[in-house]
């Protein structure tokens, strides 16, 4: 008899948010396939965050279901919660401690013994460039600086599926290349991503799934190569989207005649 196949990572059903009289997701089912490096794309104000707040606890839904690894999250916050790592979009970080203490912090919160999160906060430290300034205020981090101490917290207690939300706004080059290979690492290990992202072309070389979301709704999704087609990423976003004015437009910029 064979084994039965292992449920998707994170499976969203039919989630709505409304805020006042905005509706800012309306009926959202998304599938993370166990294993997947998955891209959520959409244009600002799309609902990207909310659909990610929704699927890691952070905001409860009006309707619908997130399952993780097959749990219902809402029916067991606690324990489901506990799979996760997340890197939310704009919730403020515990600043008045340093680097170290945030991340051993981090570790405790999650039931870790002291001895392991010594290593792991000093193996996070050193692989995000961090080491030299885990003595240093989070007040007084770089906003890159501040997003890898915030990815730290959310690895180190080693979770099944990591959420994240913009994890390369205002980080440098190099610390994004370091980023995209600890995230790449991981999901050869057996480890599930989901990021959100604007840069399309990194979410085209990085992600083997994505979806792609607008006015709170899912418009495609499915394998990178299944949603691009035949063209880039960002133009099929675009076409999927909308909302390329440029032809004729501001006129009075150009400089070639007087």
């Amino acid at each position: 008899m064979s084994a039965a196949p292992d449920p998707p990572a994170l499976q969203i059903t039919g989630l709505w948010k409304r805020f006042g009289e905005k509706i800012a997701v309306a009926g959202v089912d998304l599938t993370v396939p166990t294993g997947s490096f998955y891209g959520l794309v959409g244009p600002n104000g799309a609902g990207k965050t909310t659909t990610l707040s929704m699927a890691t606890g952070l905001l409860r839904p009006d309707f619908g279901q997130v399952l993780v690894r097959g749990q219902d999250l809402w029916a067991d916050p606690l324990r489901v919660k506990a799979t996760l790592g997340v890197l939310p979009d704009g919730v403020r970080l515990f600043d008045r401690l340093t680097g170290a203490q945030l991340v051993t912090y981090s570790g405790l919160l999650r039931g870790l013994d002291r001895d392991t999160v010594r290593d792991r906060t000093a193996d996070l430290l050193r692989t995000f460039d961090l080491a030299d300034d885990a003595d240093t205020l989070v007040v007084d981090y770089s906003a890159g600086m501040t997003k890898k101490v915030a990815l730290a917290c959310a690895l180190v207690h080693a979770p099944r599926v990591l959420l994240l939300d913009e994890p390369f706004e205002a980080v440098d080059p190099v610390s994004a290349a370091n980023i995209r290979d600890i995230l790449s690492s991981y999901v050869a290990g057996g480890g599930t991503v989901v990021v959100s992202s604007h840069v399309m072309d990194l979410v085209q070389r990085m992600c083997d799934h994505v979806a792609v979301i607008a006015q709170g709704h899912v418009l495609a999704q499915g394998t990178t190569d299944e949603v691009r087609g035949s063209a880039t990423l960002e133009d099929r976003f675009v076409e999927l989207v909308g909302g390329r004015r440029t032809e004729g437009a501001l006129s009075w910029l150009r400089t070639s005649s007087d």
